[in-house]
């Protein structure tokens, strides 16, 4: 029997990682790498999110998932990626309410009702300041198919991640007839890979077939009177590009407001 010879052709992906492998510096954040702004996120995830991935939180009712969405969001923006975040609850003038009140650590009745003092009003000018001219877009989930609601990313330039709150909300794909609940979510799973594959960006939904998932747990939540409370957890439960493990955070309840452990904001 006579084996057939074919010819080798190298790789363009292959040549590109070896090539991009041999310049890189030691310590240095890859290129296809999302830098988080929590830093104790970003070491275990080797340098933040990575582009092309599909990213699921999640947590009980009243974890503080879309606190800490909208707090990654900030923070990815603030290193100088652009972010865009699809809301399904909330317009625009609202997130930016809660992200004030984030950034400004004060509560969003206190920005509602000006019951503000010195120290807090100056808190939210610093706040303000620092958001105006983030690389971060809203944009409404609401639309009458998936693809209608992607068409709005058309206009934005040099995204990086993508965030989406929350997935039960995303509308079905164009000529899909509606299933069952399952079904549906398995095809929406599958355009927001599809997604993050097409505009290279790491894309934050919630719930399964991602290929990074994150889980927050809060200790007060289920014992009560007993640990500190704020203290959460991070649960990397699935990973496929690096290990799984856990962070500590610290969540500021009263301003819905997500910090590191390990390295608290000053």
């Amino acid at each position: 029997m006579t084996s057939r010879r074919f010819p080798k052709r190298p790789s363009p992906s292959l040549e590109s990682l070896v090539e991009r492998v041999d310049q890189q510096r030691p310590g240095e954040v890859p290129g296809d790498t999302v830098p988080t702004g929590f830093p104790s996120i970003d070491r275990i995830l080797g340098g933040g999110l990575r582009r092309r991935d599909l990213v699921a939180l999640g947590g009980d009712i009243g974890s503080g998932k879309s606190a800490l969405a909208l707090g990654l969001a900030v923070r990815t923006a603030q290193q100088g990626t652009g972010v865009a975040l699809f809301s399904g609850e909330m317009d625009e003038e609202r997130l930016m309410e809660r992200a004030l009140a984030i950034e400004g650590r004060a509560t969003v009745d206190e920005l509602r009702t000006a019951k503000l003092n010195d120290q807090t009003r100056a808190g939210i000018g610093g706040a303000a300041v620092r958001l105006r001219d983030l690389p971060l877009t809203t944009l409404p989930l609401a639309a009458r198919d998936f693809e209608t609601a992607a068409e709005r990313l058309d206009p934005l330039r040099e995204l990086g991640l993508v965030v989406v709150d929350y997935l039960q909300l995303v509308p079905s794909p164009r000529g899909v007839a509606r299933s069952t609940q399952d079904e549906d979510l398995a095809l929406v799973l599958q355009r927001l890979k599809a997604l993050a594959l097409e505009r290279r960006v790491a894309l934050g939904a919630i719930k399964q077939h991602a290929d990074l998932v994150l889980g927050i747990y809060r200790e007060e939540m289920y014992n009560p009177g007993h640990g500190v409370d704020g203290a959460t957890e991070l649960i990397v439960l699935k990973n496929r590009n690096g290990p799984t493990g856990f962070v500590d955070l610290y969540f500021y309840r009263r301003w819905m407001r997500f910090e590191d452990m390990l390295d608290p904001d000053r």
